[in-house]
């Protein structure tokens, strides 16, 4: 793989990560499909494993809370590249918060996975969500 590969791909990789969190802040459950692989396999604590995108897409949208907002902050990217395959992981702070108020709750966590290269891109595969701490203000 020559370095400019390298380099690109871990720069759609950081963009990859970015666009989850703008979805899940946005609220954009539609556009579940430009993050994760249809075959996408997730673990969180709240949902256990969830099978499948529509699977993901359903958890992602029952979880929503009338009047809160959150922001997800993504820091500490690490991505081990493999061809079209990649093992990644991040750190993320969460703030919940309502509008114009300050947040109410927020919460740290590890994220990490398979991603795989599409057509369209990559995509995560499998995903695990490993909170690490939370606080309510």
């Amino acid at each position: 793989m020559s370095t400019d590969t390298s380099i690109t791909d871990r720069i759609e990789i950081a963009d990859l990560f970015a666009r989850f969190a703008r979805l899940l802040d946005e609220k954009r459950w539609e556009d579940a499909g430009t993050v994760f692989a249809d075959d996408v396999v997730v673990h969180s604590p709240r949902g256990g494993e969830l099978r499948g995108l529509d699977k993901v897409v359903g958890f992602m949208r029952q979880g929503a809370v009338e009047g809160q907002q959150a922001q997800h902050l993504t820091t500490d990217l690490l991505v081990d590249l493999d061809g079209d395959q990649a093992e990644a992981s991040a750190y993320s702070l969460v703030f919940y918060y309502r509008d114009g108020q300050a947040p109410h709750f927020t919460g740290g966590l590890r994220m990490a996975g398979t991603l795989t290269r599409t057509p369209a891109g990559w995509r995560f595969r499998e995903q695990r969500i490993m909170p690490a701490w939370t606080r309510e203000h």
